[in-house]
């Protein structure tokens, strides 16, 4: 019996591709992975269709092209969105009792067997491009899913024409709602969103194409400080578009290009979905607020709520220290006076040893990161100042022993007893993905200041209140609680929020109690 060729062999064979290609395929491949047929198309050596016909040939299927067909709304009102979205797969049309069924990998049996019980229909599998059904998630993203016909010619029309310059791509990440575009020399461009990374449907970009690209962002003076450091933080404002936080850097031996996107439009807390609690804290006279999490989960979108409701509750002198400045405030009843590292100040050290001749009654910095940094702003705290600022964290109790850990042996315990005086709120965040497959919802985790958490800090004791926060208090909430809130109320599915659980076991066995719609 003869052995079936490879799928680029059978290209080659037929003359699709040539061995040329194809090895340089199998090279690109390697450096940003993905599917052979993913890489030689988003490469142009081979066009969508031809490469489907020779799939399907060797696999002894069927294929479509989705710039070819429409698909009505009540076929695909037959699969969630979720199981869509997670399995790449498609219902194309219904005929009788049978459904076929678009996929990207059509030996996927699992998504065979979700999609007949979701349909009640036997399946049909037929290949599809996953450059094509990226388009159709796409088109869901922005309309709405099962709410229309799904005609993709002009999404891929409108995908094919995408200028492949910067500016373009800035555009698209805040027409996506994304949070961040990804560039790098000798990867195709790619945009986070819903903190996963999308590669866009565009060739990989050379070295001397990302210099070329990037070149108009940056300033002369910025030039000669990447140049001189080899790394630059910088802000970056398009019109039309927004402000964005960027980042350039070299790895490699190349440059690489990271921003995030920053509203204009400064959000409510109960568009955030944070507590009204945190109104109430962030309008207190003197003491220490902390918000943590890991990077890209919202902490200095929830940092610019609370200042900007200071700004309009309180008259009140605030001084900011940023890096770099991301969201900008209008004086309101406060004044609010930004300062930016590199620009206005050389470091957050430099910045907050003058501060106090600034006569601030709030201090707000963009991060914590240096024991200089942290002892003046525990100095500030204790002296009859409102204190906001952000950290990199696991959970709100760990943000305590990092703060204790950033001090010599013998000077921890007179910060342990500075840190019990004047912290008043830890609050730990992720934002996890919503059960519907679009978006993400706060989870919070929550460390207030108590006579008992004052002492436990004091003696050195701050493990013992991560056992404690597994039972309920006023001044304390597990993450785990409210993950579990999410997950029974349906708003996301208990295997996503065990992603980001302290407790995975004790997550489930609230889920378990608590009941609710864990889908």
């Amino acid at each position: 019996m003869k052995k079936p060729q490879r799928i680029g062999e059978q290209l080659v064979s037929a003359g699709v591709v040539t061995q040329e290609q194809l090895e340089q395929a199998f090279t690109f491949q390697k450096e940003v992975g993905g599917t052979l047929g993913e890489v030689l198309t988003k490469l142009g050596f081979v066009k969508a269709e031809d490469l489907l016909k020779a799939l399907g040939e060797q696999r002894g299927l069927g294929w479509v092209n989705l710039a070819q067909v429409q698909v009505s709304r009540e076929t695909l009102g037959l699969l969630k969105l979720e199981s869509v979205r997670a399995r790449r797969i498609l219902p194309i049309a219904k005929e009788g009792r049978e459904l076929i069924l678009g996929m990207v990998d059509p030996t996927d049996f699992k998504a065979i067997e979700e999609a007949q019980f979701q349909s009640g229909c036997t399946v049909r599998p037929v290949i599809m491009s996953t450059a094509q059904f990226e388009q159709a998630v796409d088109t869901f993203l922005a309309r709405g899913y099962a709410t229309g016909t799904l005609r993709l010619a002009a999404e891929a029309a409108g995908a094919a024409g995408m200028e492949n310059d910067v500016f373009s791509l800035l555009r698209l990440l805040v027409s996506w709602k994304g949070q961040d575009l990804h560039l790098s020399a000798g990867a195709i461009p790619a945009i986070r969103l819903d903190n996963e990374m999308k590669r866009l449907t565009l060739p990989p970009l050379t070295a001397s194409q990302l210099e070329e690209m990037l070149a108009p962002l940056l300033t002369p003076a910025q030039r000669r400080e990447f140049a001189e450091q080899l790394e630059l933080d910088f802000a970056y404002s398009l019109d039309g578009a927004g402000r964005f936080r960027c980042n350039l850097y070299r790895q490699r031996g190349t440059l690489a290009f990271t921003a995030r996107y920053i509203s204009d439009r400064i959000p409510s807390l109960a568009e955030l979905g944070l507590p009204e609690y945190l109104q109430e804290y962030a309008l207190k006279p003197q003491g220490l607020i902390l918000l943590t999490g890991p990077n890209g989960h919202g902490k200095s979108t929830t940092l610019a709520c609370l200042v900007e409701h200071i700004n309009r509750s309180r008259k009140a002198n605030i001084v900011t220290i940023e890096d770099p400045i991301e969201y900008t405030f209008r004086h309101r009843l406060s004044n609010v006076n930004q300062r930016e590292v590199g620009t206005d100040t050389h470091s957050f050290a430099e910045g907050l040893k003058h501060i106090f001749r600034q006569n601030p009654d709030v201090i707000v910095i963009g991060e914590l990161r240096d024991h200089e940094s942290f002892e003046i702003a525990l100095s500030a705290a204790g002296s009859g100042h409102l204190v906001l600022a952000t950290m990199h964290s696991l959970s709100a109790t760990s943000t305590v022993d990092r703060i204790i850990d950033m001090f010599p042996g013998d000077q921890q315990s007179q910060v342990r007893a500075q840190v019990a005086e004047s912290l008043l709120l830890v609050i730990s965040q992720r934002l996890v993905r919503r059960a519907a497959g679009t978006g993400r919802i706060l989870a919070i985790e929550k460390l207030a200041t108590s006579s008992r958490i004052r002492n436990a800090i004091r003696d050195g004791k701050v493990h013992q209140l991560r056992a404690l926060m597994q039972s309920r208090g006023e001044e304390f909430e597990n993450i785990d609680e409210s993950l579990a809130g999410l997950v029974t109320s349906g708003k996301v599915r208990l295997e996503e929020a065990q992603k980001w659980a302290d407790n995975a076991n004790f997550l489930a066995d609230l889920v378990r109690v608590r009941g609710g719609n864990k889908a």
